[in-house]
Parts: C-alpha cells; sequence; structure tokens
C-alpha cells in the first residue's frame, strides 16, 4: 500500500533517518514511536509529501488516497464548515469545484456540456451527490451542531475547529490515513469515538501519539524509531513494550537455557493474545500474536528519562480545599460552585467536556494569571507544587540553549552551575551536544520534558 525505500534525512551533522526501509499495509493500523526528537513528526510529514528526505523515497500504490490530520488550525479560515471536510477528499472537491464553475458560465457551450458529462461519471463513482450528507453526518458524530455546519471556520473556536479537521481527514474513507497526536484539544467522549472509529477502520492508519491508551486500543503494529531504524512490531504498545522488556530480561539471563526462556516468552504471548478486546482489528491482532515467533520479540534500546520527585518535607494531611469556586469568560459560565478537598495520598482525574473550562480550572488552582470571581482556593501550608500547562510556546522563544534556558529556573548559586544543569539535563535525555541545542527547535515533545 505505502512504501518506503532508502529514507534518509539528515539536518547538519544531525543523522534522524538512515536508508530507512518499510511498508505499510492495507488493514493495519501502525503506532509510531520513539524518543522526543527522534524524527516522528518528521517521518509523518514526509509521507504526506509535505518534507522532502534528504535521499530515498516513499511511493503509494496506484489509484489509493492519502488522507492528512491537518495541524494548522487556521488554514481553512476562509471556508465554510461544512465544505472544509468536503475537502478532505481533493479529488472529489476539485470536481465539484470545476464542475460549478463551468455551470456559472455566461456562455455554456455544447463543449461545456460534454466536459460536464465526463465530470458527473467521475463525481457519481466518487459518491459525490451523497458528499455533503455524509460530511454533515460526520460533523454531527463529532458533536458539531447543524447549525454551524454553514458557518466560517474563521468563526469557531480551536476546539471545535479540531473535530472538523478530524473529520476532514476522516471523509470519504481514505486508503491510507496519516494522523499526527490526534487526540490533542479532543475530550474524553470523542477520543473514545475516534478509539472504536479507528479500531473497525479496514484501510491503513498511521498515528503518531503520546497516548499509550489511545495506541493500545488501536494499533495492530508498533513501528519503533531507534538509531535511525524503523522497525515493526506486531501488536499494540503494551504488548511491545512488556515483551520488550521481558526479552532485555532474558538477554541477560546468561544462565537460562534457551528452551526455558521460548516456554516462557509463548506463554506470554498466549496470555496476551487472550486478553485482546472484541474489535476487528483486535482480532486481526490476535491472529498476528497467536503466529508470531519467538525470534520476532526484541528487547529495546530505549532510554528513558529519570523522573525523580523528592519531597523538601512529609506533607500533612490536608492538600487542597476549594470551596464554592466560580468563573465566567465572555459572559459564559466555566464552572461554579466548586467544592472538594484533596487530602494526602488522594489522586484525582478532572474531566470536562470542554477542554477550555478545564484549562481555565487548573489556572485558578495554580493561581496563574487567573483568578477565580468567586470562592477560596486554600492549599495545605506544608504544600509546595508546579503547573504544566497546555500551551507551552511562550516558554520557548527566547535564542538560547537549553543549559541557559534551564539556569532561569535556578534557586541557588549551586543550580546555576552548568555542571547541575546538565546533570538535570541528562536524566531527561539531554545529553552532550543536545544540551546545547537553542531551546526554540524542540520538538513538542522535547518541551514538555523541559517543563
Amino acid at each position: 500500500m505505502l512504501t518506503v525505500s532508502n529514507l534518509s534525512v539528515q539536518f547538519g551533522k544531525r543523522v534522524l533517518f538512515d536508508e530507512v526501509n518499510v511498508s505499510f499495509t492495507g488493514g493495519n493500523c501502525y503506532g509510531i514511536i520513539g524518543a522526543n526528537g527522534t524524527g516522528k513528526s518528521t517521518f509523518l510529514r514526509i509521507l504526506s509529501g509535505k518534507q522532502e528526505p534528504t535521499g530515498g523515497s516513499v511511493f503509494l500504490e496506484t489509484g489509493k488516497r492519502m488522507s492528512v490530520l491537518e495541524q494548522d488550525h487556521f488554514a481553512y479560515d476562509e471556508h465554510l464548515v461544512l465544505e472544509s471536510v468536503i475537502m478532505g477528499n481533493k479529488l472529489l472537491f476539485d470536481i465539484k469545484r470545476e464542475m460549478d464553475s463551468i455551470y456559472a458560465k455566461p456562455d455554456f457551450s455544447d463543449a461545456d456540456g460534454d466536459k460536464v458529462g465526463i465530470l458527473q461519471v467521475q463525481f457519481e463513482e466518487l459518491d459525490g451527490w451523497n458528499a455533503e450528507s455524509n460530511a454533515a453526518n460526520l460533523l454531527s458524530t463529532l458533536g458539531i451542531d447543524e447549525a454551524l455546519h454553514n458557518t466560517s471556520m474563521k468563526n469557531l473556536d480551536n476546539k471545535l475547529k479540531v473535530r472538523v479537521l478530524l473529520a476532514q481527514a476522516l471523509f470519504g474513507t481514505p486508503d491510507v490515513l496519516i494522523m499526527d497526536e490526534p487526540t490533542n484539544d479532543l475530550d474524553f467522549e470523542t477520543i473514545s469515538w475516534l478509539e472504536k472509529f479507528l479500531a473497525d477502520y479496514e484501510n491503513t492508519v498511521i498515528v503518531v501519539s503520546h497516548d499509550r491508551h489511545f495506541l493500545d486500543a488501536i494499533c495492530t503494529h508498533i513501528s519503533d524509531i531507534d538509531f535511525g531504524k524503523i522497525s515493526h512490531y506486531t501488536g499494540n504498545y503494551t504488548f511491545w513494550y512488556e515483551s520488550s522488556q521481558l526479552a532485555a530480561r532474558q538477554r541477560s539471563q546468561q544462565n537460562k537455557k534457551a528452551e526455558e526462556k521460548a516456554k516462557e516468552l509463548q506463554e506470554f504471548i498466549s496470555r496476551f493474545s487472550a486478553n485482546v478486546a472484541k474489535s476487528k482489528q483486535a482480532t486481526s491482532r490476535k491472529k498476528m500474536l497467536e503466529k508470531l515467533k519467538i525470534e520476532d520479540i526484541k528487547p529495546s534500546n530505549r532510554r528513558y528519562p529519570g523522573i525523580t520527585f523528592d519531597q523538601i518535607r512529609e506533607v500533612g494531611d490536608q492538600i487542597l480545599r476549594v470551596e464554592k469556586v466560580a468563573l465566567s469568560s465572555g459572559g459564559e459560565v466555566l464552572f461554579k460552585d466548586i467544592n472538594f478537598t484533596i487530602g494526602k495520598g488522594d489522586k484525582v482525574l478532572l474531566l470536562s467536556k470542554a477542554s477550555n473550562t478545564t484549562t481555565s480550572f487548573y489556572e485558578v488552582l495554580a493561581g496563574s494569571n487567573t483568578k477565580p470571581e468567586f470562592g477560596e482556593v486554600d492549599w495545605g501550608t506544608t504544600v509546595t507544587f508546579s503547573y504544566l500547562p497546555l500551551e507551552n510556546e511562550d516558554f520557548f522563544k527566547a535564542d538560547i540553549s537549553l543549559v541557559d534556558w534551564l539556569r532561569q529556573w535556578a534557586k541557588t548559586e549551586e543550580e546555576q552551575e552548568e555542571v547541575f544543569l546538565r546533570g538535570f539535563l541528562g536524566r531527561m535525555l539531554f545529553s552532550g551536544e543536545e544540551a546545547l541545542k537553542k531551546c526554540e527547535v524542540l520538538s513538542g515533545g522535547e518541551k514538555i520534558d523541559d517543563i
């Protein structure tokens, strides 16, 4: 379906991909994983033709259509919502636009009639007469009210635009669907719907996501980027991770007999196959796992950040008390009469259909530029806390190295020393020259690591 041959990508002295050869076949969902900065998003841009590689080629089977989830939320601001969705099938949209242009001619000729006749045949083959109703159904399924279908995209907030762009990518059942972080800015219900949709999708899906639960729900394969190469592994993320860890442990057990290792791995495969959920892709994944050979499971070379949380002191029983907190924005009530208490050892998940409401609530808790209109937020006297914001671009606009960037938050003379800063960055996998690169060129995942 989609083949990558001898792909190489290099930025200056840095080699991102080196002679990569890999194929993506129909009916499978591939989760692209790799450490931050290894080129996951770059690889998707090359597959979609938005970026040229240093060497090699990408070939899409003749007659197949590729669709890409757009990341630019403003790209379609001058178009209507319904029209933006139909634009997901470029050939269909171009034919429709050409037909409309010919019909609008004041001097419509016999030649124009012949041309329209040919276009209508192509239009019908693409199910063009049902395009608007199909697009409308897709929008409604994603929670876009029918009253908004014929409004301009520029009138929607970013959260709704994300759903429209998702509908655009899914429209017309593309043969190859490419998605970079599709769950960003989606609420829990929409993510659940997308998981089910992709789990039953019969064509090829290639996705990058930091959400391992999402990858577990949809993937038949994990495609690991490591040392400039890409390797496919059967199964979802959890199977890849657990099997690679098991293989790594076995490799270190020099005295263990080969037949014992094979039996242990086979039992692991059988146990995991039995736990696969019920869906078209899950059934397919189960069959793949049952056919998997022991030698196909490899230990991972992945390094993981050394994240530790050292308490300055033991906290008391009261962590946080929120009483009658309320906030509005632009005349809209975001939340009101919020009351709860968090005690020592509690773990709390906050859910909302509107991500801007969630963000505003977190900002109120953190006291970062957003104050509640009513109510009180009271942190325990023994508590210190930090806030990881959803939007972080403003943190990385300075043209400085990571070492100097991190120094901005140093509180003591020791923390300001380069040795200390490099050691801290090293634990987050920014070692050697990586610690000296400019903060403004970091990938999205690397920025999260730094914050």
